[in-house]
C-alpha cells in the first residue's frame, strides 16, 4: 500500500528489527514509559510485521499481526500522526486478514483510540483493563459474519464504523433518535465530518415518535438546522411500520447496525456486508415512502 508520503509493507521481523525497534521503542518505551521486557515479547518472532516507511525510506509506523488473530504494537511517529499512517497501517492488517481468510480480528485498544478503531469496524466487549500501566478496551471486528453490539458503547463503535465507511448515504429507522447513543458527541462529530465532507450526502431518517426528540431538543435536529440539504426526517404512520419492533442504521458501502429490540443498543454490527445491507435497504425504502415528513421540525427551519 503506498502514498505520495509513504508505503506500507509486510517485513521479515529479523531482517526489519532495527526498523521495527525504532518506532515501538520511541513510542511505547521513552514516549508512554511501557517497560523493555513488557514491549518485547515472544509473540514476536511468530507474529507478521507492517512497516509504514517515509519517501526517503526511513520506518515511521508498525504493527503486527499475531497467530491468535490479534492486532497490536500498532504505533506511529509522533510527527506522522494525524496524516493517515495508522489508518493506512490498520487497513493493511485487515486486508491481509481477510486474504488469510480469517472470520475475526480482536485487540486491545488504548482508551484514547477507541474512536479510531472504531471507526475500522472494531467494537469494545467486556471491561476495561490495565496492561502495561495503560487502560485498554478488548474489541472485536468480524470479518465475515455480525459483530456482537453488547450495550451502549459497542453502539456507539458501530455507529461510527457506519458513518466513517459510508460513501454517500445514511439511513437509520429508529424508535425516538435512541437517546444515548444518536446524540452521543462522539456520533455528533462524525454525522457532521460526514455531511460536510462531500457534496450530495444524504442522511434520512425515519421515526416511530419524532415529538419526543423535538421535546428533548436532540443535538441531531440542532445540526440538521444546520445542514438541512443533507438530513431529512420522517415519521411512520402506517399501523403496521409503527408496530415493527425493531431498529437499524445502514450506509452504502455494506454496513449495518440492526437492534432487534428498537428500545435497547444490544444487536449485530456488519461491515461490508452488502447482501445484508440491501435487504434492510429494501425494507427501508417502502416504509420511508409512504411516512409523513416531519413538518414540525421544518418550522424548527429543517
Amino acid at each position: 500500500m503506498t502514498s505520495a508520503r509513504f508505503h506500507i509493507e509486510m517485513v521479515d521481523y529479523r531482517h526489519a528489527l532495527q526498523d521495527l525497534r525504532s518506532v515501538r521503542e520511541a513510542v511505547f518505551i521513552h514516549e508512554q514509559q511501557v517497560a523493555p521486557e513488557e514491549e518485547w515479547d515472544a509473540l514476536d518472532p511468530v507474529s507478521s510485521h507492517m512497516l509504514a516507511r517515509d519517501e526517503a525510506g526511513q520506518p515511521i509506523g508498525t504493527a503486527r499481526l499475531t497467530p491468535e488473530h490479534r492486532i497490536g504494537r500498532m504505533a506511529v511517529l509522533q510527527p506522522w500522526r494525524g496524516r493517515g499512517v495508522g489508518e493506512a497501517l490498520l487497513q493493511a492488517l485487515i486486508e491481509e486478514a481477510r486474504h488469510r481468510q480469517w472470520s475475526e480480528l480482536s485487540l486491545h485498544a488504548q482508551v484514547h483510540a477507541l474512536d479510531f478503531y472504531s471507526r475500522a469496524g472494531f467494537v469494545p466487549s467486556g471491561p476495561r483493563f490495565d496492561e502495561a500501566g495503560i487502560e485498554h478496551q478488548s474489541m472485536t471486528c468480524s470479518l465475515d459474519g455480525p459483530t456482537l453490539v453488547d450495550g451502549n458503547q459497542a453502539a456507539v463503535a458501530a455507529g461510527l464504523g457506519l458513518l466513517a465507511q459510508a460513501r454517500q448515504s445514511i439511513r437509520i429507522y429508529s424508535r425516538a433518535l435512541d437517546p444515548g447513543l444518536w446524540d452521543h458527541l462522539s456520533l455528533m462529530k462524525a454525522f457532521r465530518q460526514f455531511a460536510v465532507s462531500s457534496p450530495g450526502r444524504e442522511v434520512r431518517i425515519l421515526l416511530q415518535d419524532a415529538a419526543t426528540p423535538e421535546r428533548a431538543h436532540a443535538p441531531l435536529i440542532a445540526l440538521a438546522q444546520r445542514l438541512s440539504s443533507v438530513f431529512s426526517f420522517r415519521q411512520v404512520e402506517d399501523p403496521s411500520d409503527l408496530r415493527y419492533p425493531s431498529a437499524y442504521a445502514i450506509n452504502d458501502s455494506g454496513g449495518t447496525y440492526f437492534q432487534p429490540l428498537g428500545n435497547r443498543f444490544e444487536g449485530e454490527a456488519r461491515f461490508r456486508q452488502p447482501g445484508y445491507a440491501y435487504q434492510l435497504q429494501n425494507s427501508f425504502d417502502p416504509v420511508w415512502e409512504r411516512s409523513r415528513p416531519c413538518t414540525e421540525y421544518r418550522m424548527l427551519k429543517i
